[in-house]
């Protein structure tokens, strides 16, 4: 049985709520990958952020934190031009930071 915030219509959602959905996982990468799209999500719902999580993972090397952490400003404004994911400029910036962050399990 699923959950009524599942939206039954998208298969992206479904898989989502019966693979990942309450189920741990404490691999640093799909970590990673969940701050950046969490990071993405505010103020969209989940939904919106699953159905570009593929443009995600591509637009940002497939979430490698040891190419992200070293993203200039010539990627910041490729990741500002790609249509396919969420634009925002203090998103897309301070996903960089927080690259550096997690690789060294600080807070700044």
């Amino acid at each position: 049985m699923r959950c009524k915030w599942c939206n039954e219509k998208n298969n992206l959602y479904i898989e989502y709520h019966d693979k990942e959905w309450g189920i741990l996982n404490k691999e640093d990468k799909y970590l990673y990958e969940m701050l950046i799209l969490e990071s993405f999500q505010a103020g969209l719902s989940w939904e919106c952020i699953l159905n570009k999580r593929e443009s995600f993972r591509i637009a940002f090397d497939n979430f490698d934190i040891d190419k992200i952490i070293y993203y200039d400003e010539n990627k910041i404004n490729e990741l500002l031009n790609n249509k396919d994911i969420i634009r925002n400029k203090l998103k897309i910036i301070i996903n960089s930071h927080d690259a550096y962050c997690f690789l060294h399990k600080k807070t700044v």
